[in-house]
């Protein structure tokens, strides 16, 4: 097992893990309406971290010119130094590696006009290592981009890094921030709810995005080791439709059937899924969880209350999903209320407690790519 030695959240209901989760289990949420949102021309719900905050709060703490970055490095890189400076871990060794998640990235560049275009500003690599750059590491950080599961894949593969014993220690942050060009892309698929989003409510409408930077710090779990704990995690793909999953929810159902294998589904406490709000995957998730014979164990999704993060979901969700099973609760799914998916999966319509000690993580992204993961809570 591989232990989870710290982690930090930047999103717009604060900028610590332990605000976050404070807010996510008051069902507290900053998702509200927009009008022409990033001057896309589309009025939707979404949420937005501000930008004075975060500039002030890089500026005291990470003492640099916010103007000479990016919102995803700042953010980032704030996360990071928040993670690390709450545990003892040598962030410029040889034997410590950052992995980076995100989907986007600085796209937001090309919103400001064609001689963005070709800016080597914008490839995530040219991201990554700024943002490494600044913690003096001297390895070449991983770049994890596969959609909606990045930050997810990016924890899965910094443990079978410490598996191998490639790496001591392993900095795993997921951030992705809106543009203009990310609302327009999923306007066009007309997946957008103007309002707070339901998962698997049979009156959802879309999904919401969101924003956020969240990290977790990895080593080797040691002997009679108390923090929490990374236990397994699989990555598959079912390549079955560019944007829309499988209908069978195969690669889900792989992912679940691998991860759960040495588990009984009466030790789980929880199953956080990917709950978007969209009819497909939702609906995906149902099958899945169904056909892995979790029907029973009780399902939450965090949408509601950070709107969908992109490539720092995996890792947020991740986060919160990890504090919830450290302090024996199981959040609620916020806005569900009747079923919308042909599988009655067990939803968490409150807040409630448990004595379970294990949690999964489910999450899907476009292109048929699906991850799971196994955490346990510490002692």
């Amino acid at each position: 097992m591989i232990d989870i030695i710290s982690d930090n959240i930047i999103s717009p209901l604060g900028f610590s893990t332990m605000q976050n989760c404070i807010a996510a289990k008051a069902g507290c949420s900053v998702v509200r309406q927009y009008s022409n949102l990033l001057d896309s021309g589309v009025d939707t719900a979404a949420s937005l971290i501000d930008c004075k905050m975060l500039d002030d709060a890089f500026t005291d703490y990470c003492l640099l010119d916010p103007a000479n970055y990016t919102k995803v490095e700042k953010a980032a890189m704030l996360s990071i130094k928040t993670a690390a400076d709450n545990c003892d871990v040598e962030l410029k060794s040889l034997r410590t590696a950052f992995y980076i998640s995100s989907t986007k990235g600085n796209v937001e560049l090309l919103d400001k006009g064609e001689s963005y275009f070709n800016s080597p500003e914008i490839p995530l690599w040219h991201t990554a290592s700024v943002i490494v750059k600044y913690f003096g590491n001297p390895n070449t950080p991983v770049t994890v981009s596969n959609a909606c599961i990045s930050g997810l894949s990016a924890i899965i593969a910094a443990a079978r890094a410490l598996e191998s014993k490639r790496i001591d220690c392993a900095v795993v942050t997921g951030v992705d921030m809106l543009s203009r060009f990310i609302v327009l892309g999923f306007s066009s698929l007309k997946s957008l709810s103007p309002s707070q989003c339901r998962p698997f409510d049979i009156n959802r409408t879309g999904l919401n995005l969101g924003e956020a930077a969240s990290t977790v710090i990895l080593r080797r779990s040691e002997e009679g080791s108390k923090f929490a704990k990374f236990v397994t995690g699989s990555i598959h793909n079912d390549a079955y439709h560019i944007s829309s999953p499988s209908k069978t929810a195969e690669g889900s159902f792989r992912c679940l059937s691998d991860v759960a294998r040495n588990l009984d589904p009466s030790q789980l406490a929880f199953v956080n899924a990917h709950g978007t709000s969209t009819m497909y995957n939702d609906e995906m998730e149902a099958v899945a969880i169904s056909r892995a014979g979790l029907q029973d164990v009780p399902v939450n999704s965090l949408k509601p209350i950070f709107g969908h993060t992109l490539g720092a979901a995996g890792v947020l969700e991740s986060v919160i999903s990890i504090t919830a099973l450290q302090d024996s609760a199981v959040l609620a799914t916020k806005n569900f209320e009747e079923y919308g998916v042909s599988k009655k999966i067990n939803i968490q319509r409150s807040i409630g407690s448990t004595d379970k000690q294990y949690a999964i993580k489910l999450i899907s992204g476009f292109g048929g790519c699906n991850a799971a993961a196994v955490f346990k809570k510490g002692e």
